[in-house]
């Protein structure tokens, strides 16, 4: 009994800091690859605490862009599922995801 309510609740914790902690994190992430691909600051480099300016880099904006994407792809997701049941339909993951009726 105490295996199986362990079980559950380390589920819980993992499912809550995915997407409950784990979004907003990777949206901050890809924020911060987008300044850095479009050439912001770099961080602190001088001796005086000024910003040193960086170059863009195509690499920083790719891995910006794809945060987004893994971001807008999980809140899509998530308002499918939500009016999918209002419709009466839920999730079926036999083979390929996809909505079925209830």
């Amino acid at each position: 009994m105490l295996d199986l309510f362990l079980a559950s609740a380390a589920k819980v914790l993992v499912a809550g800091l995915v997407l409950g902690a784990g979004l907003p994190a990777l949206f901050a992430l890809g924020v911060r690859f987008a300044a850095l691909g479009a050439g912001g600051a770099a961080g602190l480099g001088a001796a005086d605490g000024t910003a040193v300016a960086a170059r863009g880099s195509a690499g920083y904006r790719a891995l910006g862009l794809l945060c987004f994407l893994v971001v807008g792809l999980a809140v899509v997701l998530g308002i499918t599922v939500v009016v999918a049941s209002g419709f009466g339909k839920m999730w079926s993951f036999d083979g390929f995801p996809t909505l079925v009726d209830k």
